[in-house]
């Protein structure tokens, strides 16, 4: 009878760790990662890969991170779409306006003109940050925080602008995004809305002279046979977007949440700290393979500052609402 008895508390044993294992099974998770700008290996690419790897060393291996990198899911809208509807859980993005034009305040032009003014206005807690945090929520997506690069500025061949007269007659490729080919309409450019995967083709099928939706970077590193020159506009800082699908955020349980936030905010903090120093690291690469680089002078850059301002503002004014650009107004540089 006792020998029965072991038994049935040997099987009884075996249940009860099948069972726990099952349930453990059952409660992994697994995330889709995915950036719609930067292949493996680039400082995007790079930093999704990391945010990955800190979810799972985080979560003890209870959180799965599958990466995806640029066109592995398609085009930048594409993966923003796929985003919003919760097919990739977590991205790095560039966020596209289509869902709600507020997003285009993250391409308001020449809100600030200095590093340090951009990212004070940017940093956890500023007044950017906190606009982008709530219009983020209103489509269902969960904000942590973004991911900064820097100034951009146009790339071309064959000629170059340091003030709006002589951009006349150069077409250059602007992101899909609105205001980004109205404001380089104001800067004297004729342009032409080019998602971000077909910019190589247009550029050496002639399509445009140029490419005007970046840090110097990308235009380096995917375009410097077809460019030579770049002049940094700084009519956009440039920054991506450390996201999450709201629904996929609110099906995790309270230790998941907080592995995710805390990668995502080490993320952040780590490209602050870096991108002033990528920015310039790039600059003299380009300047190496070369590429010949011009910063506008105080007088130029205030003549596209102006420009901007008095023609796209007024345009904001009715795609993202007037609260909100009066906030901008009320923060922005001084010119």
């Amino acid at each position: 009878m006792k020998t029965i008895g072991r038994n049935v508390k040997t099987l009884l044993a075996s249940a009860i760790t099948a069972a726990c294992l099952f349930t453990t099974s059952v409660q992994a998770l697994t995330l889709k990662l995915a950036t719609d700008s930067g292949t493996q290996g680039s400082p995007a690419g790079d930093a999704l890969k990391k945010w990955g790897e800190l979810i799972e060393q985080k979560s003890g291996g209870d959180i799965e991170a599958r990466v995806y990198y640029q066109n592995e899911l398609g085009g930048q809208q594409e993966v923003f779409d796929l985003h919003v509807a919760g097919d990739v859980d977590v991205m790095l993005n560039w966020p596209m306006t289509s869902y709600d034009k507020r997003i285009g305040v993250i391409y308001t032009p020449y809100m600030t003109l200095s590093w340090d003014e951009a990212l004070k206005a940017y940093s956890p807690g500023g007044w950017v940050n906190n606009m982008l945090g709530g219009v983020y929520q209103d489509i269902g997506l969960k904000f942590f925080g973004p991911w900064p690069e820097g100034f951009n500025g146009v790339g071309s061949r064959g000629k170059y602008a340091l003030n709006i007269a002589d951009a006349d007659g150069l077409k250059v490729r602007t992101m899909t995004v609105f205001p980004a080919p109205q404001t380089m309409q104001a800067l004297g450019y004729q342009t032409a809305a080019i998602d971000w995967g077909e910019v190589y083709t247009a550029l050496q099928t002639g399509v445009v002279d140029g490419e005007a939706g970046n840090v110097i970077y990308w235009d380096y590193e995917y375009f410097r046979d077809s460019l030579d020159y770049f002049v940094q506009t700084k009519h956009f800082f440039m920054t991506g977007v450390l996201s999450m699908n709201q629904e996929v955020w609110e099906s995790m349980t309270e230790a998941q949440q907080k592995v995710v936030s805390e990668a995502a905010i080490e993320i952040m903090n780590e490209q602050f700290k870096a991108a002033r120093e990528q920015d310039e690291y790039y600059i003299k690469k380009a300047q190496e393979a070369g590429m010949k680089y011009f910063e506008p002078s105080a007088e130029q850059l205030g003549e596209f500052a102006k420009a901007a301002r008095e023609q796209v503002w007024p345009m904001m004014d009715k795609e993202i609402g007037s609260e909100i650009m009066d906030t901008i107004r009320s923060n922005a540089s001084p010119l």
